[in-house]
């Protein structure tokens, strides 16, 4: 029984050693690491603000700001192992090989940020540009580090790899302030071509929108098999595109209907035969 007591006791004080060595130590550590995550919140807040005084480039932001938090939680975990009793050196060494081997199982990620690094710097598109991949379009809404978030037209959040997007075709609309609308226009066979342009040419003179400089363009583009098809190209401001587009689809046909101008459509002759 008094080899157990003596054991215990011998357990005891080698705790109380313990606590009373490494106790502070650890307790500091904790106190660091949350001060620590309160000054890097409020100091990538700050940066934020600052860059949104200097009108950073909206692109650039969120981007920037990841990076300097990332970058300081990083600092901040080292110094507080230090604090613990770790060899600084010694723990860097060890995240190091664990880095080789964490890159080598997240190369996908790694081109991703790598790929978010290209688009910021060679900015094929930024926030607020209107862009089409191929497979998905819509406005950028932000460049992450690793993904570009897009907003559709119905409001969907489009989540794309930004590896992918770096290597990617890709068609920005937003580049130029100018855009072209291309319209095609059918109308029946024995209507007056000259008609027909004099009364687009009458409502491309009503929009205001609609510019003069590049000149509005109509020309009779094909014979088709049941219409004669105009071809009208018009220069309007980029933030007008849809407007017009959509306004002189409406104008064309009530115009044409007002004036006696027949806009074709497909027609099939049906005959029935009786036998007998």
């Amino acid at each position: 029984m008094e080899e157990v007591t003596n054991e215990a006791s011998k357990y005891t004080e080698m705790a109380i050693d313990l606590a009373m060595t490494w106790g502070p130590k650890v307790i500091a550590a904790i106190v660091t690491l949350l001060i620590g995550l309160w000054i890097i919140g409020i100091i990538t807040r700050a940066v934020g603000r600052t860059m949104q005084k200097k009108d950073v480039d909206a692109s650039l932001r969120p981007f920037i700001k990841t990076l300097i938090s990332a970058t300081l939680k990083v600092m901040l975990f080292i110094s507080v192992i230090g604090m613990v009793g770790i060899e600084a050196t010694s723990f860097v060494a060890v995240l190091g090989a664990a880095g080789l081997a964490i890159g080598l199982a997240l190369q996908g990620t790694l081109q991703n940020f790598a790929g978010g690094v290209i688009i910021l710097l060679l900015k094929p598109f930024k926030v607020g540009d209107w862009v089409d991949t191929g497979s998905y379009s819509g406005t950028v809404h932000s460049i992450q580090i690793f993904n570009t978030y897009m907003k559709t037209p119905d409001n969907k959040t489009i989540i794309l790899p930004n590896g992918t997007l770096a290597n990617t075709s890709l068609t920005n609309y937003s580049t130029e302030p100018r855009r072209r609308i291309d319209l095609t226009v059918g109308v029946g066979y024995g209507d007056s071509t000259e008609k027909t342009r004099s009364t687009l040419m009458e409502l491309i003179n009503a929009d205001d929108r609609i510019l003069n400089d590049p000149e509005p363009f109509i020309a009779v583009a094909e014979l088709a098999d049941s219409s004669v098809n105009f071809t009208v190209r018009l220069w309007v401001e980029a933030g007008d595109f849809w407007g017009v587009k959509f306004d002189m689809n409406e104008n064309i046909y009530n115009k044409f209907n007002e004036v006696g101008l027949n806009i074709p459509f497909p027609q099939m002759d049906v005959h029935v035969h009786k036998e007998g």
